[in-house]
C-alpha cells in the first residue's frame, strides 16, 4: 500500500478490472473511517491530527457571535409574472472586468440552457477606454434580456472591499439607466454570482431592486469569518420560490455547489433579515446535509448571518447568490454525494420562452 508505484493510476470501479498487473488495494464502504487490518482510522480524527498543527496560522474554524437562527419557507409565488412568451433565444449579457475569471463557464451554462451569451469586455486602461466600455455595456444591456455578473476577483477585491469597480460601473448614468429600463421597462432578469453578487448588494439591486446611494443600515457582504478566502462545496437549500432564477426549484430543495470567495458572510439586523424573509426575498441557505440551517463553519463556511447565501429584489428578477452555480457539468467532482445540478439557468431562460 505504501511503495512508490511511479506512472500507475489509480482506478475506482464497480466491477472486477479485467487488466493484466492490477492490484486490489481496497474496497470502498459507507462508514467515515479506513480499515486497515484489524485498525480503524476515523477520518474526523485524521482530518484533524492533519490541520491542527497549522490552525494557528490558516485558521480553519471559526466560532460565530451570531447564533440566531430560522429556516426560511417563502411559498406564495412569484409576485411580478413573466413577459410576454415568445423569444427565440434569450440574450444574456456577461460583461467581464479586470479581474473577472468566471465568464466563461457562465456563458457555457446560459448556452446549454437553452439562451445565447456574449462576453462584453470592460477595458480600463485608458480614460478613453472607460468611456468606450461604458457606452458599450449600456448598449448591450438594452439589446439583451439578462444581465449577468460573474465571478472573480474584480480589480483585485481594492482598495478595502469586492465588488466595488463593478459597483461603479453600474453607477455610471449611461448603464444605471441601461439597468434600470431592462427592469422597470421589458421585465428583464439580471444575476449576480459571487464577485456579481458582492456589486449587487453595494448597488442596492439587491435587496431593494433599483441602484441607489449606499445606506449605513443596508445589508451587505463582509469578510468569512476565518478572515481569509474560502474555497469548498457547500450544501445550499432553497428557502423561497420568489424568484424566476428558481422556478424550477421547490422550497427544501437542496444543491452541493462549490464557493470560492474572501468576503461573502452576508451582514444585515435581525430586523432587516426578517423583514426580507417575510417578503420572500432569502432565496437560498447554507445548511448541512440534512437540510438545516446553521452556523456550523464546515456548512456555512463565511458565518453568514441567519446562514443567507443569496437574497433577491422584491420582484425576484434579481438575484445575488455567493455558490458557483455555473461551474458544474456531468462529469464535475462525481466523488461528492448531492445534487451539483442546480437548475437556475434553466429557470431563467424558460422565463422567456
Amino acid at each position: 500500500l505504501f511503495c512508490e508505484r511511479y506512472a500507475s493510476f489509480l482506478v475506482e470501479s464497480c466491477e472486477p478490472l479485467q487488466v493484466e498487473g492490477a492490484q486490489v488495494i481496497g474496497k470502498t464502504h459507507s462508514s467515515f473511517s479506513i480499515t486497515i487490518g484489524s485498525k480503524s482510522l476515523p477520518v474526523k480524527d485524521l482530518k484533524e491530527i492533519w490541520t491542527s498543527p497549522l490552525e494557528q496560522i490558516y485558521q480553519t474554524k471559526a466560532e460565530s457571535r451570531h447564533q440566531r437562527m430560522e429556516s426560511f419557507c417563502y411559498r406564495e409565488g412569484p409576485r411580478i409574472g413573466p413577459p410576454k412568451k415568445g423569444s427565440a433565444r434569450p440574450l444574456a449579457i456577461i460583461p467581464a472586468f479586470p479581474g473577472t475569471n468566471s465568464e466563461y463557464d457562465s456563458a457555457r451554462a446560459i448556452r446549454e440552457a437553452g439562451g445565447e451569451a456574449e462576453i462584453l469586455v470592460f477595458r480600463n486602461l485608458t480614460s478613453e477606454a472607460v468611456d468606450e466600455s461604458l457606452q458599450a455595456l449600456a448598449n448591450a444591456i438594452r439589446r439583451s434580456q439578462i444581465l449577468f455578473i460573474p465571478g472573480g476577483f474584480s480589480a483585485g477585491d481594492e482598495p478595502d472591499g469586492s465588488g466595488k469597480f463593478i459597483a461603479t460601473v453600474l453607477r455610471s448614468p449611461i448603464v444605471r439607466d441601461a439597468v434600470m429600463e431592462l427592469l422597470t421597462d421589458r421585465d428583464g432578469l439580471t444575476l449576480g454570482i459571487c464577485n456579481g453578487f458582492q456589486a449587487l448588494i453595494k448597488t442596492g439591486l439587491v435587496p431593494y431592486g433599483e441602484i441607489r446611494d449606499p445606506e449605513p443600515e443596508a445589508p451587505t457582504l463582509t469578510f468569512n469569518d476565518i478572515g481569509r478566502h474560502v474555497s469548498c462545496y457547500v450544501t445550499t437549500r432553497v428557502a423561497s420560490n420568489l424568484s424566476p432564477w428558481l422556478s424550477h426549484c421547490e422550497v427544501d430543495d437542496l444543491h452541493h455547489i462549490p464557493v470560492s470567495h474572501g468576503e461573502g458572510k452576508f451582514y444585515a439586523s435581525s430586523k432587516h433579515i426578517l423583514e426580507l424573509a417575510s417578503r420572500g426575498q432569502i432565496a437560498t441557505q447554507y445548511c448541512d446535509p440534512g437540510g438545516n440551517p446553521g452556523m456550523d463553519i464546515s456548512h456555512n463556511p463565511n458565518g453568514s448571518l441567519f446562514a443567507i447565501e443569496g437574497i433577491t429584489s422584491p420582484c425576484g428578477r434579481v438575484l445575488g447568490k455567493m455558490a458557483h452555480s455555473e461551474r458544474c457539468g456531468a462529469n464535475v467532482s462525481r466523488n461528492l454525494p448531492g445534487e451539483k445540478i442546480q437548475p437556475l439557468f434553466k429557470s431563467g431562460i424558460g422565463y422567456f420562452l
